[in-house]
């Protein structure tokens, strides 16, 4: 009777893998747009009226946007930052075409990646494997008071999927940062009364919510009758 074959040896017990990464990089650059960024700011700027509920006031197009912004040097006039994300270090492009501001790079660590369902429309113009996450837009203006000009924040906006992330703060201080630069006095912008999550969000930064104060405009019908009164001598304006 042959013998019964001797039993494996057993199995080694699997090892843990320590070394699994338990964090997600997402490397972040602000940079300056130019007019070849016009379709991602059009698209922001439409995904921001959505968000304000001010859809039916957005006539911007990507042909008025392109006529009227980037027509004088940045920071003299009407001025973008993009902020753009990358799961890889940027390159570090030595060519940006502005002395007066270098871009600013900075790494945010995320327990979860992000999922951007419209990674495709918003692919960088710069570099390959980026994407646009949000812009600010602002411009100089003037305190009679300080004697000192400073940057108004027309739109300070970030896509969907990457609020709450510090996105909007880092905009927000690299305009500050320039003001600062360039011996300004002040930025300011408005934010809607309903909106309590940025109104919390710009007190914590240190922003006075000026309640006592109210904006006052004329657009469209309202002030074009200036327009047409303007050839009527015998109408008072004032």
């Amino acid at each position: 009777m042959a013998a019964a074959a001797p039993p494996p040896p057993p199995t080694a017990t699997a090892e843990l893998n320590m070394n699994l990464p338990t964090t997600h990089p997402l490397f972040t650059r602000i940079r300056l747009a130019t007019i070849s960024d016009v379709p991602f700011i059009h698209k922001m700027i439409h995904q921001m009226a959505v968000f304000e509920r001010l859809a039916d006031q957005c006539s911007a197009t990507e042909q008025s946007l392109t006529s009227t912004l980037f027509t004088k040097p940045p920071f003299e006039s009407f001025t973008v930052f993009l902020i753009e994300v990358s799961p890889k270090p940027f390159t570090q492009f030595p060519n940006f075409p502005n002395s007066n501001f270098s871009p600013i790079y900075k790494t945010l660590t995320l327990d979860f990646p992000i999922t951007d369902p419209e990674s495709e429309k918003f692919k960088s113009v710069v570099e390959d494997g980026v994407t646009v996450a949000g812009f600010v837009l602002f411009f100089p203006n003037y305190s009679t008071f300080l004697a000192k000009p400073g940057f108004y924040i027309e739109d300070l906006f970030v896509r969907e999927c990457y609020r709450r992330k510090g996105l909007g703060k880092m905009l927000l201080s690299a305009v500050a940062k320039q003001a600062v630069k360039m011996g300004y006095g002040r930025v300011e912008w408005v934010v809607l009364d309903w909106n309590l999550n940025a109104i919390k969000f710009y007190e914590e930064m240190g922003a006075i919510v000026m309640k006592e104060w109210r904006v006052c405009r004329l657009t469209g019908d309202a002030l074009q009758v200036y327009d047409e009164m303007s050839g009527n001598n015998d109408v008072d304006l004032i």
